[in-house]
């Protein structure tokens, strides 16, 4: 949401929350636990030595904010005044954004933290006071006119460091209202996001989740962190206990996420209408200005390679040993690997891989490793999941972690840090003003970097069941990564399209959407896998629906992070510098044109077409080891 030539989308440099399951450590990595608590805890006296020492910056900006409004008019008066707007404005965004990474981190390392979380809202108000008290901008320079404002860069070099942000507000002239309208517009900011908030609170606090008893005798309440850990068991009854419970639970509640859920979409059209946007989806790319084409050319090229996905699930009932498959049976591991590893071992790994990449890449990661940057272990009230916050320009990134010791940990480690080399590299090649990156580009670095992980692992793998894992793993991240989100936005894209046409939704109509998208992408009508009906409301489960058209870009930057993945180890000539290039950009450019400008044009067929080629790739691996072990048993007999 660029509100202005300084206001950036709060990204907050927040990568995607991977979503993990604290489960009790090996032995090993429990004594490397206790040894290695305080260098594996962040240091967060980096952005501010003492909690009174945030609170004394917050009543500083408490006062400094409204004083903003002072350039109310004055845009147009010259070189000179526009500068000294801009900087002011631009350095105070600057020193907001460090409160309020010194608050979010704080409150994550307890949720139970009443004050710690009392000081997160009164950092998020400021922010939001900083977005209304600073809505005049972008209608003012629009007042000025593109004329004038061209003619104040050519003369004021000051002004170079704010030119992106100008002409992205110039941009969107068409698409923006007068002062006042923004100013209301800005201040129902925090009433629309109450949508998501109220989903938040009742998803995961006060739906009551219902308790199964597994083969083994364990009784297990299946909320949702226990779905996300069960749902992976290798006994087949319990796997169907677990979906049978757990989406029982969300289906007693069909009809209120139903209401939820369009009450907020309706108010995306709402704000695309306002704006004169011809829709939702446009408005919602409009802000990273990126072509609606690349949204529907993904929705398309991924329709027509359900072959290859619908292939993987007859592969994994092959090598699960099933005469049918089912929707619960999509996560349990087609191969135990049945080995942990230490935070030395996803140190050395995550190293290894870099090299690929340049010493100065690795540098990077050794600086934040040995300078305390991450929270890593589990421990209690700690937010679950793994984020990288790169919002504290002055000072680092920052990473939680939640390190149980499984090559999903490993792999995490990777993808986190490749977000931070991202703020890094950014940082040391672009102002302030230009080095927040869209998730657009954001997901590209640091799924490259897990890839190039996975090929590492599968080079060094010395059986055919560590390569099966390290194989198996890849599938199964393109279809969660690729395939899902992408089935994720075209339920997305649907349900919007049906209010922008006049239709009524609700609860009951979304599951057979779902339905409908479900059946379609693990090819039931094909006798591919079985989809029970009470499953489908599964939409109601998925957070991302209330980040308004979000998800399709994990599978855009799937497809280009694998391009670049296969570049970069093949040697292939200007691919590291390519890929460096994109991390280098920052906010410099629309992230559409910087990885264009990298080789990459995500609007095209061919990066998509390479996934499934790369997928198909793998499933022939998998299968030449499959059909020599049964050849072996055959001639055994």
């Amino acid at each position: 949401m660029k509100k202005c030539a300084i206001w950036k989308s709060v990204r907050l440099g927040l990568s995607a929350v991977t979503v993990a399951t604290a489960l009790a450590l090996p032995p090993a990595l429990a004594e490397e636990t206790a040894a290695a608590e305080d260098a594996y805890v962040w240091d967060l006296s980096d952005i501010y030595a003492t909690p009174e020492a945030w609170e004394a910056e917050r009543q500083r900006l408490l006062e400094k904010v409204p004083t903003l409004a002072k350039y109310k008019g004055t845009l147009g008066e010259s070189a000179a005044a526009l500068l000294e707007a801009q900087d002011d404005i631009s350095t105070t965004y600057k020193e907001v954004g460090r409160l309020y990474t010194y608050a979010f981190l704080k409150g994550d390392e307890n949720l139970g933290d009443a004050k710690a979380q009392e000081n997160r809202g009164l950092a998020t108000a400021l922010l939001s006071q900083f977005g209304q008290v600073t809505s005049y901008v972008a209608p003012e320079i629009l007042e000025v006119g593109e004329r004038k404002i061209e003619r104040f860069i050519k003369k004021e070099p000051g002004l170079a460091k704010h030119a992106f942000g100008l002409h992205d507000t110039l941009r969107r002239a068409p698409h923006t209202l007068s002062k006042e309208a923004e100013q209301v517009i800005a201040a129902t900011a925090d009433m629309q996001s109450g949508i998501s908030r109220i989903y938040s609170v009742f998803a995961n606090s006060e739906v009551p989740w219902p308790t199964v008893t597994l083969s083994t005798g364990e009784e297990v309440t299946v909320n949702q962190a226990n779905y996300a850990k069960y749902r992976a068991v290798q006994n087949r009854e319990d796997r169907k206990k677990i979906f049978d419970a757990f989406w029982g639970a969300w289906n007693a509640y069909e009809n209120t996420f139903g209401q939820n859920l369009d009450t907020h979409v309706k108010a995306h059209i709402f704000n695309a209408k306002t704006r004169k946007y011809e829709s939702a989806l446009a408005s919602a790319l409009a802000g990273d200005n990126i072509p609606v084409e690349v949204y529907k050319t993904l929705v398309e090229v991924t329709n027509e390679s359900l072959p290859a996905l619908h292939r993987y699930f007859k592969l994994r009932q092959r090598m699960l040993g099933l005469d049918d498959l089912h929707y619960y049976d999509i996560y349990p591991d087609l191969v135990d690997l049945d080995r942990s590893y230490t935070v030395d071992e996803a140190i050395d790994l995550t190293l290894a891989t870099s090299k690929m990449l340049g010493d100065d890449y690795v540098a990077l990661i050794n600086q934040g490793i040995d300078s305390r940057w991450m929270h890593l272990f589990p421990q209690a009230g700690k937010r679950s999941g793994a984020y990288m916050m790169g919002f504290a320009y002055d000072v680092h990134p920052y990473l939680l972690l939640n390190f149980n010791g499984g090559y999903d940990d490993v792999s995490t480690f990777a993808h986190e840090w490749g977000h931070a080399v991202h703020s890094l590299l950014s940082r040391q090649n672009q102002p302030w003003e230009t080095y927040s990156y869209a998730t657009f580009t954001a997901e590209i670095a640091s799924i490259t970097k897990e890839l190039l992980l996975q090929e590492q692992n599968l080079a060094r793998a010395e059986t055919d069941d560590e390569r099966l894992f390290y194989l198996g793993y890849a599938l199964e991240q393109m279809r969660g990564t690729f395939f899902r989100q992408t089935m994720f936005a075209e339920f997305e894209l649907a349900i919007h399209e049906a209010v922008e046409k006049g239709e009524a939704l609700s609860g009951e109509k979304m599951t057979e959407m779902y339905k409908g998208l479900l059946e379609t992408y693990h090819g039931h009508g094909e006798g591919v896998m079985t989809i029970d009906p009470a499953y489908a409301v599964e939409w109601a489960y998925i957070p991302h629906f209330y980040r308004n058209f979000y998800v399709f870009q994990y599978a855009t930057s799937m497809a280009g992070g694998a391009l670049f993945a296969d570049k970069i180890s093949k040697g292939e000539a200007g691919a590291q510098e390519n890929y460096l290039d994109v991390l280098r950009a920052g906010g410099s450019e629309y992230p559409y044109e910087i990885l264009k400008s990298a080789g990459i044009d995500m609007a095209t067929r061919a990066p998509y077409e390479a996934l499934v080629e790369r997928m198909n790739g793998i499933m022939d691996q998998i299968e030449t080891i499959l059909d020599a072990r049964e050849e072996v048993k055959t001639s055994s007999r």
